[in-house]
Formats: structure tokens, sequence, C-alpha cells
């Protein structure tokens, strides 16, 4: 059984986990790739490196960050999937965050490049294995 999710709920989701993927298209190629985040508002923020892959993204028109969960012993699964664009953030944006909101990336190393995801459209989904037996 699939079912549609609110704009609310799908916000609400993305509170309870802090990994995802960025999509978008790099050289002609899409690339996906893994990334830690917080909500900020409706917002997500990232960090990353000022010469890595992602800083590239304020430069691209559209950008999709999707995260999900499932659970094989429930036989239930949801994913929320974002579209929108990304915008560099500056000095004054990232010190006025409160500390909780910080992101404190996973991969370590130099990661100076604050980045927020705004998105335009949001959707969710929620799947139930129908209970057998």
């Amino acid at each position: 059984m699939i079912g549609i999710i609110d704009e609310d709920e799908c916000f609400a989701l993305l509170r309870t986990t802090t990994v995802g993927r960025v999509g978008f298209v790099n050289r002609g190629r899409i690339e996906i790739i893994p990334v830690n985040y917080r909500l900020h508002g409706r917002e997500l923020l990232l960090r990353t490196r000022s010469d890595g892959v992602l800083a590239g993204l304020p430069e691209e028109p559209d950008v999709a960050f999707e995260v999900d969960h499932h659970d094989d012993l429930a036989g239930a699964a949801w994913n929320v999937l974002l579209s929108g664009h990304v915008e560099a953030m500056s000095r004054e944006q990232v010190e006025a965050l409160p500390a909780a909101e910080r992101v404190h990336p996973w991969a370590g190393g130099e990661r100076t490049l604050w980045l927020r995801y705004v998105p335009d459209r949001v959707s969710g989904r929620r799947v139930r294995r129908p209970q057998t037996g």
C-alpha cells in the first residue's frame, strides 16, 4: 500500500535524520551524493569543501534532495523528495545560526563552504507491505 505524505509531515520526517542525498547534473551526468544536513525552518543547511564537487551547486538551476527510511521487519518505508536550488551562505548568515542548527560534517576535513538548500517542491510517500498469514 502506497500513501502520500503531506508537506508538513515531510518536514517532520526530515527532522528525524541528518543524512540525505543531493542529486544534480555535473558535466552532463547525473550525480547523487550523500550528505549530512540540518533543517533550518523549511530549508536545509549543508557544509562542503570550497573546492569540492558540491561547491558548484549554487550555479545549478535544479537540485534534488532525497531522504528515505525503511524497516524490513515492520514492512514499512517512507521517502521525502525535494526539488529546489542551492545558495551559498555569507559569514554573517552562518554566525546568526543557533548552535543547534549548525552542521557538523561527518566526513571531517576542511568544510568551510556553507550552503542553503531552498526547496520549491516537496513530496513524500509512505509504503507498507501487506500483512500475510
